[in-house]
């Protein structure tokens, strides 16, 4: 039987997991500060939702998530951009955002065998709430969530979707690790899933500071791959594992199972910055710079497929014409941020795609699922002692202040 969990906080551990700022609160994240939350919900208007599905026999460890980029999306869309940086994936409704710029549905993140039901879900919560008439390609990317999830059940259902839709709120923390679709994700051989975060970006002599904040469904890389703020945590971690046999053994299974179907990751960017289509698409590229840094490499299997939108324009989509009497002009008017402030909002995209990654990997819990299959949770006490080792010997932007 399918238990679906919708909660209330990050956590349900004895020892509560935290975030990368209060693991290492010296560490240097980028010259910008986050928002209030340091989530996507940090970008006014933005929903979220995030439910996660079990069963107690452990085979079924998927769930959805529910980003609802403002309240009337399928009549008032946004301006959009995306990059493929590696396209082994799937992320539905990609081709009219392209042809278009335009995104005018929510997105959802879930587990490969789960596309088709969020798909549907979208398209039933649309013909609930607006009628017959409601018109979307609706926005589903997906990460592969085979190893700890038995996906042949096929667990996720269309009122998973249609549910997050309705109980979408603004203004909350984002719930980070095994949540959503990210319940059964795993990254760098670490227990994965969602993460997020933003940055408050003050335009230098210019009136303006703009939001931008991301939301990752992380499930891609190889242990030894991981770096923090530069520091080859993941390559340390590796060489303690072999000492182990157990961990050894699991170690070496979970690679092997990722070398047959790897992973892979989504990132969503928000800003409230009014961007246009092009520029957007420049902000997605941006995303690859905080993979890089966690110390993604775009695999050959992994699915990186990044989605970029601004909630500052509000193009109307799936309207009615014009009444008589109303403006029947065919002509929009769209803010936009000048070309000469983009670099310090790429800064802040890299920043706080880093950072999602790092939350994700701190929240995330160690989960022992389909055919048990184990996947541990990365150690906070000791990526502490490595980081303030490698703290005594750096003074770029690595870390300051660890380890005196």
């Amino acid at each position: 039987m399918v238990r679906r969990q919708v909660s209330n906080t990050n956590t349900s551990s004895p020892h509560p997991r935290v975030r990368i700022r209060e693991l290492l609160p010296t560490l240097f994240l980028g010259d910008n500060p986050p928002g209030p939350l340091n989530s996507i919900t940090d970008v006014p208007g933005i929903g979220i939702s995030t439910e996660e599905l079990t069963s107690r026999d452990g085979s079924i460890n998927t769930g959805v998530t529910c980003i609802v980029p403002r309240k009337d999306w399928s009549h008032k869309a946004c301006y959009a951009g995306l990059f493929s940086f590696n396209g082994y994936g799937e992320m539905t409704g990609c081709h009219l955002i392209a042809e278009s710029g335009l995104l005018a549905s929510p997105i959802i993140l879930t587990g490969t065998f789960g596309i088709g039901a969020a798909h549907q879900g979208v398209l039933e919560y649309g013909v609930k709430t607006q009628g017959r008439g409601f018109m979307a390609l609706p926005v589903v990317a997906e990460t592969f969530d085979g190893y700890l999830h038995d996906c042949a059940k096929f667990a996720v259902k269309p009122e998973h979707v249609s549910d997050g839709l309705k109980n979408a709120r603004t203004q909350v923390p984002v719930k980070e690790g095994n949540h959503g679709g990210g319940n059964g994700m795993i990254c760098h051989g670490l227990k994965g899933g969602n993460g997020s975060s933003s940055r408050r970006v003050k335009i230098p002599d210019r009136d303006e500071t703009f939001t931008v904040a991301c939301m990752v469904q992380a499930n891609y890389g190889m242990m030894k791959d991981l770096l923090i703020a530069g520091v080859p945590v993941g390559r340390i971690l590796a060489d303690e594992a072999q000492k182990d046999e157990e961990r050894k053994k699991a170690k070496d299974e979970l690679e092997k199972a990722k070398e047959e179907k790897d992973g892979s990751i989504i990132v969503i960017v928000a800003t409230d910055a009014p961007l246009l289509p092009h520029q957007l698409t420049r902000i997605a590229k941006r995303a690859t710079v905080g993979l890089s840094r966690a110390g993604g490499i775009g695999r050959n299997m992994s699915g990186d497929i990044f989605l970029a939108f601004s909630t500052a324009n509000e193009v109307p989509v799936n309207q009615p014409p014009p009444a008589e009497g109303e403006s029947k002009t065919a002509i929009r008017e769209a803010k936009v941020v000048d070309e000469s402030a983009m670099s310090w909002l790429f800064e802040g995209t890299a920043d706080c795609v880093e950072e999602a990654i790092y939350n994700c990997l701190c929240m995330a819990e160690t989960m022992e699922g389909f055919e048990g299959h184990k996947v541990e949770a990365l150690p906070l006490k000791r990526v502490k002692e490595i980081m303030a080792e490698y703290g005594r010997a750096s003074l770029d932007r690595v870390v300051t202040g660890l380890g005196h």
